[in-house]
């Protein structure tokens, strides 16, 4: 494994509401509240033994089919790609939570056994009341969101390839230990992300092998390693950190469970910036370069500096689009940009 001297810094003894969130996503600055969640019942049965986690998990199953994924012990838990990018390296299958702890639970004492991983299911549909005792009790609504998206990570000894959400994340370490290995977003030109359009999980991942990186391939990962950190989680600890920040999650012990948080500071008929980068593919990327630098410049002016300035010369009952963005404003412009895509 490679060698990364910056740690991800710790806090302890506050209690969730204390969370300094506004400090955290302006100062872009990851941090671990160190046994914040030491004392929920899914981490207290994980610290008794992966069987009793196992049950306290199946006491609040409803029957749902989970979408688990299987690799063989060649991808030694990394879930990515074969040899040619062609295909993914694993196996996915609707399966009864049921039947795939008795597969985890079978490979306990395997080394070197198959990989097996349950990703970001949503908690309260498929594990009825398990949050309801297992929950930091944050008011959302005073973060921007009134409902976060809370998910639950299940597998053995797995790694989730470095990647980047479109959401800030707080992940809750429930059983077993986690290392996350966590790139600002400047990153992104060196750590070689793989394809859109054919993903492990719904999102593009580095495809650097952190556990043996080949610098011929990839040599800017070097200049990755020098602006990450590490995060080394135990059961109970909370790591918080911006949307956008590429970490790689890896599950450390035989068996691991992790519950997130999801949310982000915008009101709900925001549109996701996914579609505008799509778009931008579309659009822009294939023009010559004179004519690239000359919409970066308009994409300075009139999104990415203050949100304010391109109206700010205008009578205020003429600023239309220009204008701060609600949800009636949203949905005619969504309307209008739909009517132009679709032809």
């Amino acid at each position: 494994m490679i060698d990364i001297a910056r740690k991800t810094p710790v806090v302890e003894g506050l209690a969730p509401n204390q969370i300094p969130f506004d400090a955290i996503l302006t100062e872009q600055r990851p941090t671990i509240f160190r046994g914040m969640a030491r004392d929920w019942p899914l981490v207290r049965a994980g610290l008794a033994s992966p069987r009793a986690a196992m049950d306290y998990l199946l006491a609040h199953d409803r029957g749902e089919r989970f979408i688990g994924y299987a690799g063989p012990p060649e991808i030694r838990g990394r879930f990515g790609y074969n040899e040619d990018v062609a295909r993914l390296n694993f196996q996915t299958e609707r399966v009864p939570l049921a039947a795939f702890l008795e597969r985890v639970e079978q490979h306990l004492d395997v080394a070197d056994g198959p990989s097996f991983y349950i990703g970001s299911s949503d908690l309260d549909a498929y594990l009825p009341g398990l949050r309801a005792e297992n929950d930091l009790g944050l008011d959302w609504a005073a973060l921007g969101d009134e409902t976060p998206l809370a998910s639950i990570w299940i597998g053995n000894r797995t790694v989730a390839a470095a990647h980047y959400d479109m959401s800030n994340n707080i992940a809750c370490c429930m059983v077993g230990r986690r290392r996350f290995t966590l790139f600002p977003p400047d990153q992104v030109d060196n750590l070689y992300p793989g394809p859109l359009d054919l993903t492990p999980g719904g999102q593009a991942v580095s495809m650097v092998d952190f556990a043996a990186p080949d610098f011929d391939r990839f040599p800017r990962f070097k200049d990755a390693l020098a602006a990450a950190q590490v995060a080394e989680l135990e059961p109970g600890d909370v790591l918080v950190y911006p949307a956008l920040w590429w970490h790689q999650v890896e599950a450390l012990d035989p068996f691991n469970v992790l519950i997130n948080y999801w949310w982000n500071a915008v009101p709900a008929f925001m549109d996701t910036p996914m579609n505008t980068l799509l778009h931008g593919l579309l659009s822009l990327r294939d023009r010559p370069d004179f004519e690239k630098q000359a919409w970066k410049r308009l994409f300075d002016y009139y999104v990415f500096g203050p949100a304010d300035r391109a109206g700010a010369h205008l009578p205020e009952a003429a600023r239309g689009d220009l204008a701060p963005l609600d949800e009636r404003k949203a949905r005619r412009l969504r309307a209008y940009l739909l009517n132009r895509l679709n032809r």
